[in-house]
């Protein structure tokens, strides 16, 4: 894991929250659910999995025009966090970031995470990207070296990382994984597989760690296999279903088969709320920088199988 120059530990520590402080948090892209969802978990203190220590205070609306699933959205959410939960709507982001101690970018929309996250790196914001963290491995690279050379913390997860089957099925000896999810695709995104189907693949990585070397995919219209060697021997297998379909996933160890997981609970928000909160006051991501840029290496190489007729193709170097 990369060190956080002294400049960012500074301004993470700057918004430690103490007995009477909270953070406060800056939403970019009211047009997503977890929009609402987040801002619940951390603003309403009856809520059940009331995750202290931070509040949503203000958000700036965002939204994709060409996008279905952002335009006929945005203004909805971005009603329901001003009449539920007080927060403030900010006409653009360096307003936002000007009235925030860190920020959660929201927006559904891959493409716009890269120019969003450049004037959050420019406020000098610590931030937590949603998935996707961007719609093609290159923007993801450029997020990651902006972020490195501004000397700003940042992590991006999908929330199925933390669901109740990667919680059941989590094991230090894992010698195969098999998940599955749901994979619609949006065409917008070039990077097919990160609209949807990051959510199964981000849960093979909680499952499997980093260190696949080579990816086959093979697709049809109700969805496809993508299958990864890693190192040492392993491998891992993703399903993905369309147009939607349940999680789940099998894991295979040393002489034994761990059963299927359980039916899906819990989609991991309050987990993954918690770890945002102690992300901002620690600086340290949870999930390591490189591994999120291997899970877009992973899709790039299944997308260039994908074309090729579902030839093996290796994984692009992570910088």
């Amino acid at each position: 894991m990369r060190e956080i120059n002294l400049v960012a530990t500074l301004l993470v520590g700057a918004c430690l929250p103490g007995a009477s402080a909270e953070l406060r948090l800056g939403i970019i892209g009211t047009d997503t659910s977890h929009a609402t969802a987040f801002t619940q978990l951390l603003n309403d203190p009856a809520v059940g999995d009331h995750v202290a220590g931070a509040r949503v205070v203000a958000a700036y609306k965002g939204g994709s025009p060409d996008i279905s699933q952002s335009y006929t959205r945005v203004e909805g959410y971005a009603r329901d966090l001003q009449t539920k939960w007080g927060v403030e709507i900010v006409s653009d982001i360096p307003t936002l970031c000007g009235k925030v101690d860190a920020i959660l970018l929201l927006s559904v929309d891959g493409r716009v995470h890269l120019e969003q996250a450049k004037l959050v790196l420019a406020a000098h914001k610590p931030m937590f990207i949603d998935k996707p963290l961007a719609a093609t491995l290159e923007d993801a690279r450029e997020i990651d070296r902006l972020a490195a050379a501004a000397g700003v913390p940042w992590f991006s997860s999908s929330s199925l990382r933390y669901s109740n089957v990667v919680a059941t099925l989590k094991s230090p000896d894992a010698q195969a994984v098999f998940t599955w999810g749901p994979g619609p695709l949006e065409e917008h995104h070039h990077l097919d597989l990160s609209w949807y189907a990051i959510h199964p693949i981000e849960m093979l990585y909680a499952l499997l760690g980093p260190g696949c070397e080579e990816v086959t995919r093979v697709y049809t219209a109700d969805g496809d296999i993508i299958t990864g060697k890693w190192s040492g021997g392993r491998t891992g297998t993703v399903r993905t279903l369309r147009p939607y379909g349940g999680y789940g996933g099998v894991v295979f160890r040393p002489n034994q088969v761990v059963l299927q997981s359980p039916p899906l609970k819990s989609v991991g928000y309050p987990a993954l709320v918690a770890e945002i909160v102690k992300f901002f006051s620690t600086g340290e991501p949870p999930v390591p920088h490189e591994e999120t840029l291997e899970i877009f290496a992973f899709m790039d190489a299944a997308l260039r199988s994908m074309k090729d007729g579902g030839k093996p193709v290796k994984l692009p170097a992570i910088p």
